[in-house]
This record gives structure tokens, sequence and C-alpha cells, in this order.
């Protein structure tokens, strides 16, 4: 268990993460750089809730199973 929870803290701590999505940064380019920042902040934004959401499905799983073994 401990290994998964330092895996999914690195995932998190990936400084690369802040490229976000090529299509999304090739049109905000020739906008000015407070636009593109807000866009990719936004892109950011929205990806962190699938893995809100994963890590709560992993530790409701986790949840149940140490209740069933008691």
């Amino acid at each position: 268990m401990r290994k998964v929870f330092i895996l999914i803290s690195l995932i998190f701590t990936v400084s690369s993460a802040g490229a976000q999505c090529a299509m999304c940064k090739a049109v905000i380019e020739n906008g000015n750089e407070t636009m593109a920042e807000g866009v990719n902040n936004g892109i950011t934004y929205l990806m962190v809730f699938p893995y809100l959401l994963v890590g709560f499905l992993i530790y409701a799983i986790y949840r149940y199973r140490q209740v069933q073994k008691n």
C-alpha cells in the first residue's frame, strides 16, 4: 500500500504537468500570455478531479476490505 501511495504522490508532483494539451497551447500562443496561463491553469484544474475520484474509490475499497477483515 505504501508503494501505491508513493507512486500516486510522484504522479502529482511531475514537473512536466504544466505542458498541457498541445492543441490548446498552439491556439493560445497567438494570444496574450495571461490568457495562455489561464487556459493552462484551467486544464490542470479539470485534470485533478478524475485523479481525486479514483483516489477516493481506492480509499473506499481499502476501507471496505479493512472492515471485512475485522
